[in-house]
């Protein structure tokens, strides 16, 4: 069944707990760090994570849009983060796999996320070493509310053929302007992990919502 990740960046700072509480039906919590330099916007960092952490045991996935992420592997594994998400376009090869490596050794889950710009065979060599998820994204990172780039969806089924091959145990998620339809349409490309913002906190029923989203159906 497809795992929903409701993401805080849509979600109201000013009721954060609240906000949380409401979305406790799905699968994991998604939680975007932006550090204004990898992506022209600022979200929240360490702090943040431990008091979401002090308040739900929800699978906490954490997407780092930071430039040179190995610098704060230690930062956020300590500060609850369950599965770290490096983008590869954020420092060098060597440099990932040693994030990746670390995240190992401190027991916290990895993955990979592409900008919609990186090809789908960049994931190869990070897949031959096993990894707990990749995000495509679909949407340039940065901001919520934007709209879905259906051209991606060509790299999500070619990432999905790289999966099977490599590395079957590792999550295929995908990350902007997610929605029924387009939905609908990573999965049957392969996704097995939804990213929704405002799909979901902007609905007048937000359970409703992610059990509508839960539903989506493989018909690949």
């Amino acid at each position: 069944m497809v795992k929903i990740a409701p993401s805080i960046l849509s979600a109201d700072f000013c009721r954060l707990e609240d906000d949380i509480k409401k979305v406790s039906s799905a699968d994991w919590l998604h939680v975007d760090v932006m550090d204004g330099m990898f992506v022209p916007n600022i979200s929240i960092g360490m702090p943040v994570i431990q008091s979401i952490r002090k308040h739900t045991d929800m699978f906490l996935d954490t997407h780092l849009m930071v430039e040179k992420p190995g610098r704060y592997i230690d930062a956020f594994a300590a500060a609850g983060a369950d599965l770290l998400t490096l983008h590869l376009e954020a420092d060098m090869p060597p440099a990932i796999h040693a994030a990746l490596d670390k995240a190992d050794i401190l027991k916290v889950k990895k993955g990979i996320a592409l900008r919609p710009i990186t090809a789908a065979e960049a994931v190869i060599p990070y897949l031959e070493r096993g990894l707990d998820l990749i995000l495509v994204m679909t949407v340039e990172p940065g901001f919520g509310g934007q709209s879905f780039m259906s051209d991606q969806l060509p790299k999500i089924s070619a990432i999905r053929s790289y999966i099977e091959k490599y590395c079957p145990a590792c999550h295929l998620e995908v990350d902007g302007g997610i929605n029924a339809q387009t939905a609908q349409q990573c999965v049957e490309a392969g996704a097995d992990v939804l990213v929704a913002g405002s799909a979901v906190y902007g609905a007048e029923d937000i359970s409703a919502a992610i059990t509508a989203l839960r539903k989506t159906q493989e018909h690949r």
